[in-house]
C-alpha cells in the first residue's frame, strides 16, 4: 500500500519538480505493489485445509491427544453437531482433547479444534464444553487465524513466495508460513477477533440446543482462578481478560443469553463421559 501511495505522490508532483526516473525505480515499486495484492488474495478452501493440517501437526507435536477413545468420540460428537449449525458445515471438522494440564483451547484453519485436558477438568456440563467449542468453531468460520497469517506474511514473505508456500507443502516458504501460524498460539489474535468469537459462539451453542450461558460460565470459572497459576499463563497472555469478555458479552448479547438460558446444560452426561479425567 505504501508503494501505491508513493506512485500516486510522484504522479501528482508539481511540474517544476525534477525527478530522475531511474533513481525512483518505478518498476520495482510496481512489482512490490503487485506482490502486496497477491499476498492479500483470499486463500481457497482446499489450501486453507492443508495449511490447517500442517498447523495441527505442530500442535500435536507439542502435546498428544488424551488416550481415551470414548472421550475423543464424545468431544467430536458435540463439536461436529455444533459445526453443523454453522455456515461452513462441510469442512472436515475434527475435535480433540490434548494431554496438557494448561487451561486453553485452539482452532486451526480448515476445521480442526483442540481443547486441553486442563480446561475440560474445570468444566461442569456439556453446555460449557459446547460454549468453548463453539467459540473455537467461530474462529474457523471467520478465518481469524488465516487472516492473521496472511497479514504476517505480507511483511515476512513476498507475494510470490506466499503463493509458493500455499501450493508447495514441502518448500522452505511453506515452513516459514506454518511457523508464522504457530506463533499465533503464543502471541494471540486481536481482541476484536476474540470478542467476535465469543458472540458468535454463544449463538452457535444456542442453535445447537444448549444453555447459552455455557461459555459465560467457563469465563466466570477462569475469572475466579488465581491469575498467577502457571496453567493459565498462556490463556491470559493470548486472550482478553475473562472480566472484559464477560462485560462485552453482557453488553452485546444479554438478550440472547437470557432467551436461551433455559436450554439443557447436560451436566450428568458430561460427567459420565469425562469421568476418567477426574
Amino acid at each position: 500500500m505504501k508503494a501505491l501511495i508513493l506512485v500516486v505522490a510522484f504522479a501528482t508532483a508539481p511540474a517544476h519538480a525534477q525527478f530522475n526516473l531511474r533513481d525512483l525505480n518505478i518498476n520495482k515499486m510496481i512489482d512490490t505493489a503487485k506482490n502486496v495484492v497477491k499476498a492479500t488474495t483470499d486463500i481457497a478452501e482446499p489450501e486453507e485445509i492443508n495449511i490447517g493440517r500442517d498447523m495441527a501437526s505442530r500442535l500435536l507435536g507439542a502435546a498428544p491427544l488424551v488416550s481415551d477413545a470414548a472421550l475423543q468420540r464424545y468431544v467430536n460428537n458435540v463439536g461436529r453437531w455444533l459445526a453443523s449449525q454453522s455456515e461452513r458445515p462441510d469442512l472436515p471438522w475434527h475435535f480433540g482433547v490434548l494431554e496438557a494440564p494448561e487451561v486453553n483451547a485452539f482452532a486451526v484453519p480448515g476445521g480442526t479444534v483442540f481443547i486441553t485436558k486442563g480446561l475440560v477438568q474445570h468444566m461442569h456440563s456439556e453446555a460449557q464444553l459446547a460454549g468453548v467449542l463453539a467459540h473455537e468453531i467461530s474462529h474457523v468460520l471467520r478465518k481469524h487465524h488465516l487472516k492473521a497469517i496472511q497479514k504476517g506474511a505480507q511483511t515476512s514473505l513476498a507475494g510470490e513466495a506466499l503463493q509458493q508456500a500455499i501450493k508447495d507443502p514441502s518448500g522452505v516458504a511453506r515452513e516459514k508460513l506454518i511457523s508464522l501460524g504457530s506463533e499465533l498460539y503464543t502471541r494471540g489474535l486481536d481482541k476484536s477477533d476474540e470478542f467476535e468469537a465469543d458472540r458468535l459462539g454463544v449463538v452457535i451453542a444456542a442453535r445447537g440446543g444448549y444453555d447459552s450461558y455455557g461459555l459465560p460460565a467457563v469465563l466466570q470459572t477462569l475469572q475466579a482462578m488465581n491469575a498467577q497459576d502457571s496453567a493459565l499463563a498462556l490463556m491470559f497472555k493470548t486472550h482478553p481478560s475473562p472480566t472484559d469478555r464477560l462485560g462485552a458479552l453482557g453488553e452485546r448479547m444479554q438478550g440472547v443469553l437470557d432467551t436461551y438460558a433455559t436450554q439443557p446444560q447436560l451436566p450428568e452426561r458430561f460427567t459420565a463421559e469425562t469421568k476418567k479425567l477426574r
